[in-house]
């Protein structure tokens, strides 16, 4: 037993948590956005942060029409860009809150005029001092060095925000049953895939939509758990120069979770099977060609969440069987100090 599954296993009463303490934040703060002029967004994030904060920018956009892009920090540490961001939404995204390039863009944004946004799950941390408004992630003591945890807080977090400023009523009650939909997703082990890929030394992780984030993801925690080169792509950008990668008994994990991406997903996993791949297509009980299953969610936005809930526990078990402590990544740290 390890950290990383003892936390990946915690998830759904740490989520269950982070709806209860942050109901009266998150209203308030759905007041502040929908009464500020706000005409886009940037996301300040790294690494796991980096691919929660791509699924809050997919929810925002499809939910307001207004975009969200990923800062590239080296604007602010490197370049020192002068911004002008007055009807900016600026999101830094952290589990430490410690990272001096995170706290360096996000004080220049804050200094070009956006409204600073953090989401932590350390409140004593600089990034969360620096911000107008911060939201505690719940998330309790992280020792693992590989996020689980907190990085699906983040996840239901970022849907929690969404909900509130765009008043949804059907993605909070959504979010209210969420922890059971991710307990049931805790049942759902995927031990075939640990089976399937313990021999693999390299694979493409496929997501499109709300599931392209936690494609990402899928893909990061195979490089540092399990030292498996792992590409993450959209299942609309593969078909252009990847496909090409993919032959007979080449690997090919399919993260397809229930949604308007679905059916296109589905169909890919059929045409790289048709070459002789070795498909690992996740998706809902209704999907027959399916080879994990992932748990029913209460509100489509929230498919993704369940998906990534039992790739966790795959990985971690997938870790030990391939001679790896999925708790000490070799050359890892937990806090990374990049400028």
């Amino acid at each position: 037993m390890s950290l990383m599954r003892d936390e990946a296993l915690s998830a759904p009463q740490r989520i269950a948590e982070q709806w209860r303490v942050n109901r009266d934040t998150m209203a308030q703060l759905g007041e502040v956005l929908r009464h500020r002029p706000l005409h886009d967004a940037m996301t300040v994030a790294r690494g796991s942060s980096d691919h929660a904060a791509a699924y809050f920018a997919r929810l925002m956009m499809q939910m307001t029409g207004r975009p969200c892009a990923s800062l590239p920090l080296s604007l602010c540490t490197l370049d020192d860009t002068v911004w002008q961001v007055e009807h900016t939404l600026a999101l830094a995204v952290s589990q430490s809150g410690r990272s001096p390039d995170l706290i360096e863009a996000q004080k220049a944004l804050k200094s070009g005029g956006a409204l600073s946004l953090a989401m932590v799950n350390a409140m004593d941390s600089p990034l969360a001092h620096g911000a107008d408004h911060v939201i505690d992630l719940q998330a309790g003591e992280e020792k693992s060095v590989a996020a689980t945890k907190s990085f699906l807080a983040t996840l239901s977090a970022s849907a929690s925000v969404m909900a509130h400023w765009q008043q949804d009523h059907a993605l909070l009650e959504g979010l209210a049953a969420l922890p059971e939909s991710l307990a049931q997703a805790c049942r759902h082990e995927w031990d075939f895939g640990v089976e399937a890929l313990r021999d693999v030394d390299k694979l493409l992780v496929i997501g499109r939509g709300a599931g392209l984030p936690i494609a990402q993801e899928a893909a990061l925690k195979f490089k540092e758990t399990c030292v498996i080169q792992a590409e993450a792509f959209s299942g609309a950008e593969v078909q252009h120069g990847p496909m090409a990668l993919v032959g007979r008994d080449y690997s090919v994990l399919i993260l397809a979770p229930k949604g308007n991406a679905q059916k296109g997903l589905v169909a890919l996993a059929d045409t790289f099977r048709a070459r002789g791949a070795r498909v690992l297509l996740a998706a809902d009980a209704s999907v027959a060609s399916r080879d994990l299953t992932v748990a029913d969610a209460p509100h489509e936005a929230l498919a993704p969440l369940c998906a990534i809930q039992s790739f966790y526990l795959m990985i971690e078990a997938l870790s030990r069987v391939t001679g790896h402590d999925p708790d000490r990544p070799e050359f890892l740290d937990k806090v990374t100090q990049t400028r």
